[in-house]
């Protein structure tokens, strides 16, 4: 990905952008520009094709999928677009169920769609572009771990592999469900919790796997993360599944670019470390907090009925350790 955003880095090269609080040059999980000392606006844009058979479903999916860059950078959301792109042949009440269900989830998240664009494409394709808005010194970045800090996760691990289990039949429907009302659920409480317990460094899990995106968090925040793989939480029929190597492609496209920052504890199989590194699709929240904050935090999240797990611990170096507490 680097490279093929270097000739946009070139282009702009030499110009600075007084405005630009977060762009190219240190990218986050959404762009920033301020617009007054008290006021920036924080836009991205996200879209894929179809991970469960559902219509309704992928749509509100790839809606909170989109929404939780947002709620990553610790901003308020106000609106969005529609981005899809809808085949030719397919039926005009399929092309509708996604749009309600993105539709649908924009609106649990309190903002309207107000526009967007279509076009024709063999493949369905879907997401939102979105808009936020936060005081430019309450931004919540990759960077900004410190040592000491405890590291938590907003949601379940395993989306990726679930959703190859479906599409291999390897996965059950009541697996299937338990990972779709997970992808459908916004990030808003955890943000807001994250906001609260003055996490240091915040991101959301997506497509580059729990270590990929820890490892943009380490090498920005000059960190290490160490991981206990017995506290990470997993989607029902993920282990299973990771067991018998029933993974997405990604997952080995990860292992391959970020594997040489990771160092896991002997004992752990193979399939455990490949686990790790699978793609997952509107992940929980990963953020970072000082530990004296981590009970208050946790008893609040159990008072809302969320899930939160504490994953790991944020250490001295510049690197990843996934341990075996199990040793």
């Amino acid at each position: 990905m680097a490279q093929v955003l270097r000739p946009i880095q070139q282009t702009f090269a030499g110009r600075h952008y007084d405005d630009v609080v977060v762009g190219l040059q240190v990218a986050d999980d959404a762009a920033v520009y301020q617009i007054s000392p008290d006021v920036a606006i924080v836009v991205t844009l996200d879209f894929f094709t179809p991970i469960v058979d559902d219509p309704y479903a992928y749509g509100a999916i790839a809606a909170a999928n989109s929404l939780s860059d947002i709620y990553a950078m610790g901003a308020q959301p106000i609106m969005a677009l529609n981005i899809a792109a809808v085949p030719k042949k397919l039926p005009l009440e399929i092309t509708a169920e996604i749009l309600r269900g993105g539709a649908e989830k924009a609106r649990e998240a309190g903002i309207p769609v107000a526009g967007g664009h279509t076009i024709q494409d063999d493949e369905p394709k879907y997401g939102l572009v979105v808009v936020g808005v936060i005081h430019p010194q309450k931004l919540t970045r990759k960077g900004g771990a410190r040592p000491g800090d405890q590291i938590l996760l907003s949601k379940p691990l395993g989306a990726g592999v679930i959703a190859t289990g479906l599409k291999r039949d390897k996965a059950t429907s009541a697996e299937v469900a338990t990972a779709t009302q997970s992808m459908m659920r916004l990030n808003a409480i955890a943000a807001e919790l994250a906001r609260t317990y003055e996490a240091t460094a915040v991101t959301d899990v997506t497509g580059f796997s729990l270590l990929g995106h820890a490892w943009e968090m380490v090498d920005r925040g000059q960190v290490g993360f160490a991981f206990d793989f017995e506290s990470l939480p997993w989607l029902p029929g993920a282990q299973r599944l990771g067991a018998d190597w029933v993974f997405p492609g990604g997952a080995f496209d990860n292992r391959t670019y970020f594997g040489p920052h990771v160092q896991f504890d002997p004992g752990l199989e193979e399939w455990q470390q490949v686990l790790c590194f699978s793609p997952e699709t509107s992940g929980g929240l990963l953020m970072t907090v000082p530990p004296a904050q981590v009970p208050a935090l946790l008893q609040d999240a159990e008072s809302r009925g969320m899930g939160l797990w504490h994953v790991g611990e944020v250490v001295a170096g510049n690197s990843i350790r996934v341990r075996n507490s199990a040793l």
